[in-house]
C-alpha cells in the first residue's frame, strides 16, 4: 500500500502561482496530479517516473506547469504559474508501482486532493 500526502492549494486570482506537493509513503515508479473540476472528466495533469526521465503534461497545462521530483524523499510537486480560471478544480496526487500512464483507472494510490480556486 501506498499513502499519499498533500499539500499546497487554496486560492488565487488569475495569473497567480500555486506549489502543491505529494509526498508517498511506499515505493512508487511513477507519481502524477490529476485534477477535476465539477461536471467534468478526470483529467491527467502531469506525470513523473520517480527515478528520473521526461515528465508528461496535460495539453492544456504545457508551458506553465512544471512537475519536479525528489526521489530521496518520494516526493512530487507541481509548480502551477500563469493559473487561470479554468484551472479551478480538485487536484489529486496518484502512484502506481508501473510506468506512467494518463488513464487515471490504472493508478491504484490516490491522495485525499487539495482545491485550487483561481478567480479573474
Amino acid at each position: 500500500q501506498v499513502q499519499l500526502v498533500e499539500s499546497g492549494g487554496g486560492s488565487v486570482q488569475a495569473g497567480g502561482s500555486l506549489r502543491l506537493s505529494c509526498s508517498a509513503s511506499g515505493y512508487a515508479a511513477c507519481m502524477g496530479w490529476f485534477r477535476q473540476a465539477p461536471g467534468k472528466e478526470r483529467e491527467g495533469v502531469a506525470l513523473a517516473y520517480i527515478g528520473g526521465g521526461s515528465p508528461s503534461y496535460g495539453d492544456s497545462v504545457k508551458g506553465r506547469f512544471t512537475i519536479s521530483r525528489d526521489s530521496a524523499k518520494n516526493t512530487v510537486y507541481l509548480q502551477m504559474n500563469s493559473l487561470k480560471p479554468e484551472d479551478t478544480a480538485m487536484y489529486y496526487c496518484a502512484a502506481r508501482r508501473l510506468y506512467c500512464t494518463r488513464q487515471g483507472r490504472d493508478w491504484p494510490f490516490w491522495g485525499q486532493g487539495t482545491q485550487v480556486t483561481v478567480s479573474s
